[in-house]
């Protein structure tokens, strides 16, 4: 389907300034891209063009052939789902590509058809009215990939054992209660005799390993239970889902590492950061890269992580604080990481955790703690630093003499008289 049209702008749509003469909008859906060309002359007369393409490898190639024929220079298209990515993968290089945020344009009126809305996102970006989103480079877009594709995979690894603890309880076999871990390798034994035909506790938990040998009595009571035939297969085929995805987290995690090989100092620094581990540190790195000259500020990159408070205000109210959608993987690892920084002790971070909880909760302290645990990250990327902590003790060295008069306020509130004397530093 082609459509032609040629039309002179108004007097009052000349004011505009006119930014990209050669532009291209692009509506992308599961089948079908929507593409308007819009070419400004000399005289700021303006001739657009619209065809449809499929979104086959051999209609996408169509599409850039047809680009280069009207010697396309810049392109814009919506971040519709994962459609856009192939369209961008196969035009990479080709033209100047700008991903728009759905958002910004989805409530502009006028839009009707999917012409319309290349017709008008070519508009938008022939006067420099669009703002691209970060789109990396493509190693790390296949870094981000295997890093998200591994995530996935916990995730269904742990659904599996979820659902292996609940076949468990319907045996009343109270393995959990005993073990920390049900997939551990006793248990995993454990399990897997009782499979193959073995139903005695006693000889079950003589495959007891390590300090699991202390429990010998409380496994032998929790071992005792009744399978049924129906239980055998669920629970036989949920421990090789287990494997299985054992297997290939193993197998990801390696690609992982191989190409981050030039990079483990920088891995090895960012693993410093209390909460941080290595898997996390190889989530910031696919998401955001090994350097940060694209966010110009740390509250940038904070920004567009989503782990800052929202802006939702209106007449001197303010309506909700609530966090606003970013990177969803991005603010996943760094919230894991700071509720593991929360727990642990003699260290800022939990410092800082336990101060804000008791004030604003634990879901906000929460959510403070990722946002420092980030800005971390980005100067440490930026300045290629160490991670120096400030000490749990940091908010006590700050302002020693108030926190001395708030301590004195609250014993004289006891009824006690309390005298202040700076003690004598020592020779």
């Amino acid at each position: 389907m082609e459509r032609l049209a040629r039309r002179e702008r108004k007097n009052e749509e000349k004011s505009m300034q006119v930014i990209h003469c050669r532009c291209a909008g692009l509506d992308v859906h599961k089948a079908t891209v929507v593409a308007c060309v819009m070419i400004t002359g000399v005289d700021g007369s303006v001739c657009s063009e619209t065809k449809t393409f499929g979104t086959m490898t051999k209609d996408l190639l169509e599409l850039s052939d047809w680009l280069k024929s009207h010697q396309v220079t810049h392109a814009a298209m919506e971040s519709t789902g994962s459609y856009w990515k192939p369209v961008y993968n196969l035009l990479e290089g080709q033209v100047e590509l700008l991903v728009i945020n759905a958002q910004h344009i989805k409530a502009v009126p006028g839009r009707k058809t999917d012409v319309k809305d290349a017709e008008w996102i070519a508009d938008l970006l022939r006067h420099g009215l669009l703002r691209g989103s970060f789109i990396p480079a493509k190693p790390q877009r296949e870094l981000r990939e295997l890093v998200r594709h591994r995530s996935n995979l916990v995730g269904r690894k742990a659904q599996s054992i979820n659902e292996l603890q609940r076949t468990l309880e319907s045996t009343n076999i109270k393995l959990a209660n005993v073990v920390t871990d049900i997939t551990g390798v006793s248990a995993t034994e454990m399990l897997q005799a009782m499979l193959a035909g073995q139903t005695n506790p006693e000889v079950l938990a003589e495959m007891a390993r390590g300090r699991m040998k202390q429990k010998k009595g409380l496994l032998q009571r929790a071992l005792e239970g009744k399978v049924e035939e129906h239980h055998r297969l669920m629970l036989s085929q949920l421990l090789m889902d287990i494997a299985h995805y054992e297997e290939q987290i193993s197998e990801v995690g390696a690609m992982i590492a191989k190409r981050l090989g030039d990079q483990r100092q920088l891995l090895d620094r960012l693993d410093e950061i209390p909460g941080i581990n290595q898997r996390v540190a190889e989530v910031i790195l696919a998401e955001v890269g090994t350097e940060v000259k694209r966010f110009p500020t740390a509250a940038h990159l904070i920004s567009w992580a989503g782990i800052c408070p929202g802006n939702n205000q209106s007449g001197g109210k303010r309506r909700s604080s609530r966090i606003k959608p970013g990177n969803r993987s991005l603010r996943s690892a760094i919230v894991e990481a700071a509720n593991a920084a929360g727990k642990k002790k003699d260290c800022y971070l939990s410092t800082m955790y336990r101060r804000l909880a008791g004030k604003r909760g634990k879901k906000r302290a929460l959510i403070a703690v990722a946002r420092t645990i980030l800005q971390t990250c980005y100067y440490m990327i930026q300045r290629g630093s160490k991670y120096r902590d400030l000490g749990a003790d940091y908010y006590d060295r700050r302002d020693p003499h108030g926190l001395a008069r708030r301590l004195a306020n609250r014993i004289q509130k006891l009824g006690f008289a309390v005298t202040l004397q700076p003690q004598p530093k020592a020779a």
